[in-house]
């Protein structure tokens, strides 16, 4: 079976440029590194991650995939770019987790019919730099086994987030390099949710990340207006 590789050159070029400064705490990802415990908390008090296999999607640096490996999860993460990838790889064996570190896409493990099923997907901050978000949805949803569990995160599309995501993150208060988002490319939860209809999942909770730049800090809650998760399900299709 081939699939079109949902992937765009220049992202993964906009990704491989800063790849060297995923684990640096006070650099371009900083705002990752401060997120993560939110996320990783929302995560763990919706599942039990011990001895799931886990399939994080975009995995970057590795800063969520190290956190699910930590919890007893068998992680295994994969990222478009190789440089990435390869940095990941390194602080993986730095620290000595065991994540497994693919440079592939879910195109390809679809593709090579390995029947690889996952308890859990994760997809965090990535469906905004693919080309079809809908493909990428619906090859999760293929990829989980029967009630699997998937966490996105993405960014709303309307003034707002325009306001806070692009002019505010990346011009005014520099959380994030220039250019790291395309504001076309952000998500309303209405579209991922008549996605995931077509594709045999169901939308379990919505909750919102907000920020306030006076103290640097992040926290979750109801606006949805600007960032958002979500947690999924796949449907049994006995059902």
């Amino acid at each position: 079976m081939t699939i079109k590789q949902n992937i765009d050159p220049e992202e993964i070029q906009k990704f491989d440029e800063i790849a060297n400064a995923w684990w640096d705490e006070e650099g371009d990802f900083k705002p990752l590194h401060q997120i993560n415990p939110l996320r990783v908390n929302f995560i763990k008090e919706r599942i039990n991650l011990r001895g799931k296999k886990v399939l994080d999607v975009g995995c970057g640096g590795g800063i969520l995939s190290e956190s699910l490996a930590s919890l007893g999860a068998e992680v295994t993460a994969i990222d478009a770019s190789e440089k990435t990838i390869n940095i990941a790889k390194a602080h993986a064996r730095k620290v000595r987790s065991p994540v497994t570190y693919l440079h592939t896409t879910t195109e390809d493990i679809l593709s090579n019919k390995s029947n690889h099923k996952f308890d859990v997907i994760t997809c965090l901050e990535m469906l905004e730099h693919v080309p079809d978000p809908s493909q990428t949805l619906n090859e999760f949803s293929s990829l989980l086994t029967p009630k699997g569990d998937l966490f996105i995160s993405t960014i709303n599309r309307n003034p707002r987030s325009y306001l806070f995501a692009v002019i505010g993150a990346e011009y005014i208060l520099n959380l994030l390099p220039r250019g790291t988002h395309d504001y076309s490319k952000f998500i309303k939860p209405s579209e991922i949710s008549r996605w995931i209809r077509s594709s045999n999942l169901v939308l379990k909770e919505t909750i919102g990340l907000s920020y306030n730049p006076i103290t640097d800090t992040y926290w979750l809650g109801k606006d949805v207006a600007v960032n958002y998760m979500m947690y999924i399900k796949k449907e049994n299709e006995l059902d």
